[in-house]
């Protein structure tokens, strides 16, 4: 048996660094490190329901064809469409991302990935009020108070806790005993079980809290018994060890994001954590899900200037949140043909997308049978990234990590699916 070491985790955004695989005949038997959704990812790479040989839907039934059939048939669809959708990206490495982006530009596509549907509101955020980010090393090392706000790492995370809030620090060598935990959360989580301090506050009320603690931090008296569900002596204790802080963090998640406000929400918990530093150091880190949606925010914005929802249908990248999002498209019945790389919207995706979704030729680049691949006319199975091939991912924090290869593969990876799909589409966009 073989011991790789060092080895990154391809599930969360915390992207853990430090896994160890145990591979005997090429194939992974077992994880050290690894938690419990990570290894069954090592693991169970392989399965009753990995594709292996790409599919064609012909006459309803789906049929073994070769990648070069697969990828002219994708490249044919995708070269005759009119507006053509390009979506997901945030389960593959940053080197497939950039070749995505090429082949949007090249095919006049919309280029859109799943943080349009979780921490899409948060880069709206960062554009509007700024980024007053740290890495994870910072907080392992440095904080001493941690707010989790409208997330459950325990559940989504599983290591990020035990890596950065119970990890012994430079500077807090005692771990958890030297920090101070704040869990905001309408629920009584797994995560905030383990909180010093717990505002449960109402859903949706997450704009009124934050004003609240704003103006206590200012100085100015709260004026009602509770606000937002949150009694007013749980908003001042929480405000003061915030203030009394050396070296604070707060990560925040889809609960915020995603209700009432939605990127007002995050504009106001930026100003906040502003204003938190005249008093103590301050900084922000966003729960990234998957684990490199992160990274095709940062290609996609070096490419075009902007880090997701991008229409390239003009030749330049235009970039309209609520007009040109997957969601956006779908719904309003503008997309022709779409390309699914790395994500499953046939899962997640409203009602009245996946309809459209049903009507259109769906093209799924994906190594497991999921609802979008149901949905689909032509599967192409790729090579796992972060198993079976190589390649970048940015962690959470903005920190890219090399993802190792790990067994032996003989499919294609996502890269060189999509450079073999950009080279068809030109061909036929040149014989037009």
């Amino acid at each position: 048996m073989e011991y790789v070491k060092n080895v990154t985790c391809p599930f969360c955004g915390t992207l853990c660094d430090d896994i160890i695989c145990k591979v005997e005949d090429d194939e992974i038997v077992g994880t050290i490190n690894a938690c419990r959704i990570g290894h069954s990812k090592f693991v169970h790479a392989e399965g009753a329901v990995r594709y292996t040989k790409p599919l064609i839907r012909k006459n309803g039934e789906f049929v073994e064809v070769s990648y070069d059939e697969a990828i002219d048939k994708a490249a044919k669809i995708i070269a005759e469409s009119k507006r053509p959708l390009m979506y997901g990206w945030s389960c593959t490495e940053c080197e497939a991302q950039a070749v995505g982006m090429e082949l949007a530009e090249e095919a006049g596509a919309v280029i859109d990935n799943t943080a349009s549907v979780c921490h899409g509101p948060s880069l709206l955020a960062v554009q509007d009020t700024g980024y007053p980010v740290c890495t994870l090393g910072e907080v392992k090392n440095r904080a001493d108070v941690v707010v989790y706000w409208a997330c459950n790492p325990m559940h989504a995370h599983p290591r990020h806790m035990s890596r950065n809030v119970f990890a012994r620090g430079f500077f807090r060598e005692r771990g958890k005993s030297d920090r101070t935990v704040i869990v905001v959360d309408p629920r009584y989580s797994d995560t905030a079980k383990l909180a010093d301090i717990h505002l449960k506050l109402d859903f949706n009320r997450d704009y009124e809290l934050v004003d609240a603690m704003r103006a206590c931090l200012m100085g100015h008296e709260i004026l009602y018994d509770e606000v937002a569900g949150v009694p007013r002596e749980k908003i001042i204790e929480a405000v003061e060890a915030l203030k009394n802080a050396q070296f604070g963090i707060l990560f925040f998640g889809m609960g915020i994001t995603q209700s009432l406000g939605k990127h007002r929400n995050i504009d106001t918990a930026i100003m906040m954590v502003q204003d938190l530093n005249d008093f103590a150091k301050w900084t922000l880190i966003p729960m990234r899900g998957h684990y490199n949606v992160n990274g095709f925010n940062q290609v996609c914005s070096w490419e075009s200037g902007f880090p997701f929802c991008v229409d390239y249908s003009t030749g330049e990248p235009r970039y309209n949140p609520g007009e040109t999002g997957a969601n956006d498209l779908l719904q309003n019945k503008e997309a022709d043909s779409m390309l699914v790389v790395a994500s499953d919207p046939g899962a997640h995706f409203p009602q009245k997308a996946l309809e459209r979704m049903a009507e259109i030729p769906v093209i799924a680049v994906e190594p497991h049978r999921t609802p979008t691949t149901e949905l689909a006319d032509i599967i192409i199975p790729p090579a796992i990234v972060g198993i079976e091939a190589e390649g970048t991912a940015y962690r959470m924090d903005g920190v890219p990590i090399k993802m190792k290869k790990v067994v032996e593969s003989e499919l294609l990876s996502d890269r060189e699916i999509l450079e073999r799909l950009l080279e068809k589409v030109k061909e036929y966009r040149a014989s037009k």
